[in-house]
């Protein structure tokens, strides 16, 4: 007799139940469930008491997180796993909890909302998406994703070997938080930083450098639009983290043919990107990213590796090397 399972619906009720996990895990975050725990506080009365909580509400989290995988309970006692020890309570040096404000804002998922529509048409206003010009949003970005950019930023510092390269003009384009560029400077004292974006996002990142101990004076801003300002020339590299899969191929040509006029000759642009692989459903997190960008952008996707080599082939570079930072991919292009 065969032992193939047959059809079931788990699958469909665990998607459709997927908002309940988003909701539950940024408000125990909110009111520091899980940095109660790591600070000792086991029992549904205790994690209450410190929480400012309700315990039936916090027995009922408790509970539903356990199901979820970030918590333990065993009796009427709870434990952190080890992922929520590292990540998700503020005793640790590698809490990512902010992440949560920006990933799970009204902003970001409203757009789901409206997900058919965009299926339909393929695209969206640009004054009704993410791009849309001085977008709060990216305020709020860059607030809240330095803990998530940080390994990533720490790879390009490392591709660029960038202890040992001397003196370097650095441009970092949509800089947001600014953890890339200053993480270059941090690694090297004769790197200056010229980060580009909206003046109110800019506030954030200068706030970031000072916050790191880059001064001042290795760490510039210019204000506006990335594809309007002018960038100057003379960089010996040029950042582009999370940047191109908001736009189409033509445009992302077109704006890294203004980033080759940026550098010097022999200079390097890094991209830093979800790069899905050539059958573009794996890996999972890289391939699945394709779908933000069709709820909140234009026209806006991912990026294979050959696609990438391709958009910088045509913007005149003349190599192209692949540095896995899972999720992520770091792609240094050469003038």
């Amino acid at each position: 007799m065969s032992t193939q399972s047959g059809p079931t619906p788990e699958l469909f009720f665990d998607s459709m139940f997927a908002y309940t996990r988003t909701a539950a895990v940024k408000a125990a975050l909110q009111v520091e469930m899980f940095t109660a725990i790591d600070e000792g506080n086991h029992t549904v009365p205790a994690i209450a008491a410190r929480c400012t909580s309700s315990e039936r509400g916090i027995r009922i989290l408790c509970d539903y997180l356990t199901v979820a995988g970030f918590l333990r309970k065993n009796g009427d006692r709870y434990d952190l796993t080890q992922d929520s020890a590292v990540f998700l309570s503020k005793r640790s040096p590698a809490y990512m909890g902010s992440v949560a404000e920006f990933l799970a804002s009204p902003e970001l998922m409203n757009n789901f909302h409206t997900l058919a529509e965009r299926v339909r048409t393929g695209t969206m206003a640009k004054t009704a998406s993410t791009v849309s010009d001085d977008n709060a949003v990216w305020v709020q970005f860059a607030r809240a994703m330095t803990p998530m950019m940080m390994p990533p930023a720490q790879a390009v510092a490392d591709a660029l070997q960038v202890d040992t390269a001397g003196p370097l003009r650095v441009l970092d384009i949509a800089a947001g938080h600014g953890v890339f560029g200053i993480a270059l400077a941090q690694r090297n004292p004769q790197v200056t930083v010229t980060a580009v974006d909206w003046a109110a996002v800019l506030g954030v990142a200068t706030g970031h450098a000072k916050q790191f101990g880059v001064p001042a004076d290795r760490y510039r801003t210019i204000e506006g639009d990335a594809f309007t300002v002018d960038f100057g020339t003379g960089f010996d590299v040029v950042l582009i983290p999370n940047f191109l899969h908001h736009f189409d191929r033509d445009t992302n040509v077109k704006f890294m043919r203004k980033v080759n006029a940026a550098l010097k000759p022999g200079g390097r642009a890094v991209i830093v990107e979800f790069v899905p692989n050539e059958d573009r459903v794996s890996p999972p997190m890289a391939a699945s990213f394709a779908i933000m960008m069709l709820a909140g952008t234009p026209s806006g996707t991912t990026y294979t590796l050959a696609d990438l080599k391709s958009i910088a082939s045509d913007a005149g570079f003349s190599s192209i090397t692949g540095h896995p930072a899972p999720p992520e991919t770091v792609v240094v292009v050469t003038k």
